[in-house]
């Protein structure tokens, strides 16, 4: 029996480093995408920036579709997540520098390399049969997840008539700003559009 521990042993740190190739996968597939859009990023760009072989990554992800899809799918999910957690370091309930940073935060969904990453993706899906179907599902989950956050993040109650609407016009506008973003530095327009967004849902959420 005790001759069995080696390879119990020796397979933990295999599947480590295969954990550790995927993530590493991830975010180049992410960063190209978001740097040389569809056309100029493909599995062996992507290899190349995670410091892989070819091989390794065709291991990891059976085609291009397959790799880019789950790239932009995880990063999604490390936002969201930091979004969500955001929540243990926020002032007060009730408060508008509370709202302003929720604001804040929910348009830094949009105008970061996510989502110029999930811009691209979007564009090449639009034309290629094979990843509009998988694109089309993934932005919706990404979606209902942003929208489930912000409720979160605000408690908003949306029974109330006009909250369900005002947060996704909130989520809305946020891609909005997010495609502002692509050509030119929007950020000072972009400050003031999110104070003035806090002030709407701060005043929305109250009554």
């Amino acid at each position: 029996m005790g001759a069995l521990t080696p390879a119990r042993g020796s397979k933990e740190p295999q599947q480590e480093r295969s954990r550790a190739t995927r993530l590493k996968l991830l975010e180049a597939a992410v960063a190209c995408l978001a740097e040389r859009g569809w056309t100029g990023s493909t599995v062996s760009v992507v290899a190349e920036r995670a410091g892989v072989s070819r091989g390794a990554a065709q291991h990891h992800f059976r085609t291009r579709e397959d790799l880019f899809t789950a790239a932009v799918e995880h990063v999604a999910e490390k936002r969201q997540g930091a979004l969500k957690a955001l929540a243990h370091n926020l002032p007060p309930t009730g408060s508008i520098a509370r709202t302003w940073i929720i604001v804040e935060e929910l348009v830094g969904l949009y105008t970061g390399p996510l989502f110029r990453a999930a811009l691209h993706l979007w564009v090449a899906a639009s034309d290629e049969e094979q990843l509009r179907e998988r694109v089309t599902a993934l932005e919706a989950r990404v979606g209902r997840e942003a929208h489930r956050t912000a409720v979160a993040l605000l408690t908003a109650d949306e029974s109330v008539p006009g909250v369900r609407e005002t947060v996704q016009g909130l989520l809305d506008m946020a891609r909005g700003l997010g495609l502002a973003n692509l050509l030119t530095d929007d950020s000072a327009r972009r400050d003031r559009v999110v104070a003035q967004w806090a002030r709407i849902i701060d005043s929305t959420l109250s009554v």
